[in-house]
């Protein structure tokens, strides 16, 4: 077709340059693109209103995530909906026993408990190994210097203390974590037990950080006393986790005497009986009315517990056994 239009324009050319002949032929041409023209615009037009209510949200869906939202907020008290994070992580509706929603996110209610307060205060290891003096006569050793520098100032100490005390649970429960991967032996719960004495201890730190406020050089303190502590206790584990828990057994009989001069000077009052954080009475199921005596109560108590749990575990070890080989005391505070 395309070569019959050519001739015929070629030959109106040469008669005479006119092209009424050419005009006869590409009136056809004309109206045969224009068709197709047409056909090709209206397959676009209707690809792009398929398209157009493929995308447009459709009014049922509309609504029904209108109604959701609805729904959404009347559940939460007419408050506005909390989206769900991208990874599909939210968290529930967590409320007290009086129904009144649960304040913190460092522990949730069923974390909580009542401190077992008919424990033993007095019960004492008596030293009889090189082992266990060494560990003795160094944990009195590092007394001395406490004594100096915080002297009757128990909120103080109290808070340098539980620093240091929550360091020994997280490194046992880590070394033993990772001999579980490389020998792939279970550990006996001894993992989760020691992990729960160091959360245990961080938490006696929270509570004291609301009642003493630590003052710029304490807080630098701390970071040199961790950083000496933490690697010290490290490798003396590696070493022998018997001394090192014999140690821990110790640092927790003079927390125990710690806490006991607390109180006298709560009793005396040489030291205010303010009522006790937020914190201390959900933690440890106190009555809304307790004061600074009762949390000191109960972690006394915790830190008794604590002793038992190492000296029961630098015993099994004086065995010649391994902690696995007995069972670990969980939920033991």
């Amino acid at each position: 077709m395309n070569q019959g239009v050519l001739r015929s324009l070629a030959r109106s050319f040469i008669n005479g340059g006119d092209c009424s002949g050419g005009r006869h032929v590409l009136r056809p041409l004309a109206a045969e693109f224009g068709q197709r023209k047409s056909v090709s615009c209206g397959v676009i037009h209707a690809r792009r209103m398929l398209s157009s209510a493929a995308t447009e949200p459709a009014p049922i869906d509309k609504e029904k995530k209108e109604s959701a939202i609805a729904e959404g907020e009347k559940k939460n008290g007419g408050g506005p909906v909390v989206p769900s994070s991208y990874w599909g992580i939210s968290r529930p509706k967590i409320t007290k026993a009086d129904g009144t929603e649960w304040p913190w996110n460092c522990f949730m209610p069923w974390e909580t408990y009542r401190a077992d307060l008919s424990i033993d205060l007095k019960k004492h290891h008596v030293p009889k190994t090189f082992g266990d003096k060494f560990a003795y006569h160094t944990v009195k050793l590092l007394r001395v210097p406490t004594d100096i520098f915080f002297q009757r100032r128990y909120g103080c100490r109290a808070m340098m203390l539980e620093t240091v005390a929550a360091v020994p649970g997280m490194v046992g429960g880590m070394l033993l974590h990772l001999r579980s991967l490389r020998k792939f032996e279970q550990s006996g719960g001894w993992i989760k037990a020691l992990l729960e004495e160091a959360e245990n201890e961080r938490m006696h730190l929270m509570t004291m950080v609301e009642l003493v406020k630590p003052k710029w050089y304490e807080r630098l303190l701390v970071l040199a006393v961790q950083g000496v502590f933490f690697n010290a206790y490290f490798v003396v584990y590696l070493l022998s986790p018997k001394l090192a828990h014999r140690v821990v057994g110790y640092l927790e009989e003079e927390a125990i005497h710690s806490y006991t001069e607390y109180l006298k000077d709560l009793d005396s009052g040489a030291i205010e009986n303010v009522p006790a954080p937020a914190i201390a009475i959900d933690y440890w199921r106190l009555p809304k009315d307790a004061n600074l005596k009762d949390v000191i109560t109960v972690i006394r108590a915790d830190e008794a517990h604590h002793r038992d749990v190492n000296h029961f575990a630098s015993d099994i070890h004086f065995q010649g056994k391994k902690l696995k080989d007995s069972p670990a005391p969980l939920g033991y505070h």
